[in-house]
């Protein structure tokens, strides 16, 4: 009697999922006739599309992600479908498509399960929340990115200079991008800290915040944050997966650099209960008002962490892609370096002081900056989910031009990387490294987004550019030759693409003066 109530239970069961099923395809197939969707070309992803995760992954793993994404672009055309364990995903290097997912549809779209993907390492902060818990970071933040904030050039200068004590005397190669990583996480915590951790003086005391904790010097907090990011990399290619991968070595990697930032969350704290003991004066210190705000220590914690990955990482992927350019293009290097010396003068001659209004005048400056953003995007793709039914305009149909309908809960996937290298955009020579492009067309809408775009723009798009444009002034300044010592001869760099995008390899120049003995 019992078996035959419980078979009689595992059928009713499945015929109301099956008809739950069918209610719900019938739903949304009325609805996407409604919008006049049709689909785009799908992806064969056999065994519920874990063959395409598993090859996403080894991808990742092989250095070669963004690249395998360009090729299914290549095939599939500029958006298109596939398959996931979980939910399907739509792919999209369409700019109307990625404006409607950043801005016009803003609502319709949030970050999904990213915030318990990347939870270990950041928290709850402006790059892992949606709704008020975002708009609540963002607007803490916004004042630390004001114009005369961004300004403060002052600030960057002696950062500038331990950076280029530590250039070879004796024309050696070396791997600048490694110094650039120090420079940007010393300016950074400096910038929104108040203190700098040192990490281009270690060995110093200034570096004995880092020498002191666990992760041993400013090398291995750089080694560990990289670490930490290697596995929320994987986590979020994983998808709703991302619990599976928690190996003890990711866990460790995020307690100590905790274990770094809760230092200056002491640090604010101490000030806060002692006005007497603020680090820098009348000057705004994010973290300082922020403990106005919160004394949880895991707020504060999480709201650095998230900054310091942004302020630390983007800028020096900049740096160090153009450095990669500049050094495989010597005459650009050679031209950009007659206008900054026009300008600024170099080591040989007195020197005019640098602001930020003279920066921005350098148009050749701008473009070059301009032209590395486009081919090695610090961000080079990202990702948001349907919060409800909804549409994207185009990509349907067999010419991709009809509208696109997306389930809640899918996964809409954007590639700013390949998208920056549509010829349709950028010409036949898209591929291509040159700046002089910029002249010819500097007018360019969401088919150009290095920055993002809608209310999730960077706040911190000026800061990074002055940051990036200063450092190249003063090494300009400082040396007249750079040269390729990277014995590798490929066209493309082997790129690793975590949060952000950086060289795998390193960047590895000569960077001298020709008048120096």
């Amino acid at each position: 009697m019992l078996s035959a109530i419980l078979g009689a239970a595992i059928v009713l069961y499945v015929a109301y999922f099956a008809l739950t099923s069918i209610q719900a395809k019938y739903k949304h197939h009325r609805q996407a006739q409604a919008w006049e969707c049709q689909d785009p070309r799908r992806v064969q992803a056999p065994y519920f599309g874990v063959a395409g995760l598993v090859r996403s992954i080894k991808a990742y793993r092989e250095k070669r992600l963004l690249t395998y994404i360009g090729s299914i672009h290549d095939e599939y055309g500029n958006t298109f479908r596939q398959s996931s364990p979980i939910h399907a995903i739509t792919s999209t290097i369409e700019p109307e498509n990625v404006k409607t997912i950043l801005a016009t549809k803003f609502n319709d779209f949030g970050l999904g399960t990213r915030h318990r993907q990347f939870y270990p390492l950041l928290g709850d902060g402006i790059f892992t929340l949606d709704g008020p818990g975002w708009s609540h970071a963002r607007a803490l933040l916004r004042p630390q990115f004001a114009r005369e904030q961004v300004a403060d050039i002052a600030l960057l200068n002696d950062h500038v200079t331990s950076l280029i004590d530590l250039i070879p005397k004796d024309r050696s190669g070396f791997d600048i991008q490694r110094l650039f990583f120090l420079l940007t996480i010393d300016s950074a915590t400096h910038f929104l800290f108040g203190e700098s951790v040192g990490a281009l003086e270690s060995g110093t005391s200034k570096g004995s915040i880092l020498n002191t904790s666990a992760v041993g010097g400013a090398a291995g907090f750089a080694e560990e944050f990289n670490k930490s990011q290697d596995y929320l990399a994987i986590r979020s290619i994983a998808q709703n997966l991302y619990w599976v991968i928690n190996p003890k070595e990711f866990q460790e990697a995020n307690r100590k650099v905790h274990e770094v930032v809760d230092y200056y969350v002491n640090l604010a704290l101490q000030a806060r209960a002692s006005p007497s003991k603020e680090l820098s004066g009348d000057r705004y210190i994010f973290l300082n008002a922020l403990a106005a705000e919160t004394q949880d220590p895991k707020i504060l914690r999480d709201s650095m962490l998230n900054i310091l990955l942004a302020g630390r990482d983007t800028t020096a992927s900049l740096l160090s892609s153009t450095f990669y350019y500049l050094a495989r293009h010597p005459a650009t290097w050679n031209k950009l370096r007659q206008e900054i010396v026009k300008v600024f003068g170099d080591s040989r001659q007195p020197l005019a002081e640098i602001t930020q209004a003279k920066l921005r005048d350098i148009t050749y400056l701008r473009h070059v900056l301009n032209e590395v953003l486009r081919l090695l995007p610090p961000v080079p793709m990202n990702f948001r989910v349907a919060n409800k039914d909804t549409s994207l305009p185009v990509g349907g149909g067999r010419d991709g031009t009809a509208p696109v309908y997306v389930k809640k809960g899918d996964i809409v996937a954007y590639s700013v990387y390949n998208m920056h290298r549509r010829t349709d955009f950028w010409g036949e020579d898209s591929h291509l490294f040159r700046p002089e492009r910029w002249e010819e067309n500097a007018k360019h809408g969401w088919d150009y987004l290095p920055f993002n775009g809608g209310p999730r723009i960077c706040l911190g798009q000026q800061y990074a550019l002055t940051e990036a444009s200063y450092t190249i002034v003063r090494l300009m300044q400082h040396f007249d030759t750079l040269k390729n010592a990277d014995p590798d001869t490929r066209k493309e760099p082997v790129l690793l693409s975590n949060l952000t995008l950086s060289h795998d390899q390193g960047v590895l120049v000569n960077l001298f003066s020709s008048h120096d003995a």
